[in-house]
């Protein structure tokens, strides 16, 4: 995995008003990286506000069992509360040896308050999944593919939406392929599950299914229904994430590489470079020559966060966090840096981040 490149200058967050930022937090949840060498790899989430460029450790994630690690879940907001959504537990036995039976698929959902800082366990899922689509719109949580059990090489089709306000989660019609590794978004006032290692239920599994992992598919909440849109991703490898900013789609990345040198916007027909988005020069910060090892983007307003974290010690186990930020409004000087966090421990992301505006 590359490097996110470093722009040429560190800076004070962006020229948007401070009282305005001040409004917005950045949640993102994180594990040890070498799960065997700790007793205890529970998750925590931490909160990153970026009108002062801070970084808070807020809460271990509860109800997860000692020597465990939950991971491939979702998180969401809605309001002021964010959601910590299926996943799987991997035990540290696992690491030890693959082929130990240390993996549950959950279909549980937990709530965190971020004002009162409470968790409260919610309405589980219809199905455990892991490695799914999700996204929030008008203020209920849609849930799509992913993988249903342990070892399984196959995604799912199922969908589901889930209610907060009864706590009740509600079948939808099944997407026409099996999905995972998919991602969720709402655009265009409708659920788009996007690529992903995909197939058709009753395909030949000796045939290439490039044309599934290059569409989408697409539910129409009115209407109750699914349509697929082919080509929507470019390619078959499936993106590491997209993000909606003003009637445009933005990505930087795939699963396999979550930085690819540049920024590629999506109009509804084409996935283009942006201008002023390419970096040809790959550092780490600080010249720490140390590797990118986790990447995940937060869109508040018209700016695209780039929380990027890098290893620079190995043998004291340190990560370095930055954050990078591009203007996709801007026509000079897009990119812009905060002053590094250097901070103890070599942690991993184990979902992408969502953003919490507080009233």
């Amino acid at each position: 995995m590359g490097s996110l490149p470093s722009p040429p200058r560190p800076a004070n967050p962006p020229p948007s008003p401070v009282n305005a930022l001040s409004n917005f937090r950045v949640f993102a949840t994180f594990c040890s990286r070498d799960l065997a060498a700790n007793m205890n790899a529970s998750n925590w989430i931490e909160c990153y506000e970026p009108a002062n460029n801070s970084w808070t450790r807020v809460s271990p994630i509860p109800y997860i069992p000692q020597n465990h690690a939950l991971k491939d879940f979702a998180m969401v907001s809605i309001g002021g509360s964010v959601y910590i959504i299926g996943g799987r537990l991997l035990h540290k036995q696992r690491c030890q040896d693959p082929h130990a039976n240390a993996e549950v698929v959950l279909s549980s959902v937990l709530r965190y308050d971020v004002q009162s800082q409470q968790w409260a366990r919610c309405g589980p899922m219809g199905f455990p999944r892991y490695d799914f689509a999700c996204t929030v719109y008008e203020n209920k949580i849609y849930v799509a593919g992913g993988k249903s059990s342990a070892g399984c090489a196959r995604g799912i089709s199922s969908a589901e939406v889930y209610n907060p306000r009864l706590d009740v989660w509600t079948p939808l019609a099944n997407m026409s392929t099996l999905r995972y590794k998919c991602v969720g978004l709402t655009w265009q006032g409708k659920i788009h599950v996007v690529s992903g290692f995909a197939e058709r239920e009753d395909s030949d599994r000796t045939v290439p299914f490039m044309a599934e992992r290059s569409s989408a598919e697409v539910f129409d909440v009115e209407a109750e229904r699914w349509e697929m849109i082919s080509g929507m991703w470019k390619l078959d490898v499936p993106p590491n994430q997209i993000v909606a900013v003003d009637g445009r789609l933005f990505s930087s990345g795939d699963c396999l590489k979550a930085w690819k040198g540049h920024i590629e916007s999506y109009d509804g027909n084409i996935w283009n470079e942006v201008d002023g988005s390419h970096l040809q020069n790959f550092t780490s910060p600080m010249n720490s020559n140390g590797p990118l090892i986790y990447l995940t983007v937060a869109p508040i307003g018209t700016h695209l966060y780039f929380l990027a974290g890098y290893r620079i010690d190995e043998e004291l186990s340190r990560t370095m966090s930055i954050v990078h930020v591009f203007d996709t409004s801007a026509n000079t000087d897009a990119w812009k840096s905060f002053e590094p966090t250097e901070v103890e421990g070599d942690k991993v992301l184990c979902s992408h981040c969502c953003v919490v505006q507080l009233s």
